[in-house]
């Protein structure tokens, strides 16, 4: 099936598509801020530069669009329909990118936390955030 836009405007739409400070990740930050929380953001020093790093709770969050890294099971983690190989080998590659940045995470200690972009819809979002915010700050993590 073709695109239902021609070159230029498709290149410019995805142009816009940004890899931190996007939607979720504001809300996230902006809710554990509101709860006396403080962090860096994207931080390189770390596998896969996490969203949120909570040194002081040792835990660090990601917070991740179900469509670009594949959320299982979810509505939004659609395949596209063109360029089915190309966006196989990408989406695939990124989930393998994120199962081995968790995994070099847990190995140096630290709790990851990953919030899906679909758990932050208006119905889920409040029930979503306060459970977040009790696992970064449970007793077990310190």
């Amino acid at each position: 099936m073709a695109d239902k836009f021609s070159k230029e405007t498709r290149s410019y739409v995805m142009s816009r598509i940004r890899g931190k400070d996007t939607k979720p990740e504001i809300l996230v930050r902006s809710y554990l801020f509101s709860r006396g929380l403080r962090f860096r953001k994207n931080d390189k020093r770390y596998p896969g530069s996490p969203d949120v790093v909570l040194p002081k709770y040792n835990t660090v969050v990601f917070v991740h669009g179900c469509f670009w890294h594949l959320h299982e099971g979810c509505k939004y983690a659609k395949m596209p329909k063109s360029n089915v190989e190309y966006w196989e080998n990408k989406l695939y590659r990124n989930r393998e990118r994120d199962e081995h940045n968790q995994k070099e995470l847990e190995e140096m200690g630290w709790n990851v936390i990953t919030v899906w972009e679909c758990e932050l819809k208006k119905d889920k979002r409040e029930k979503t955030l306060e459970y977040l915010f009790t696992q970064i700050t449970s007793e077990d993590n310190e």
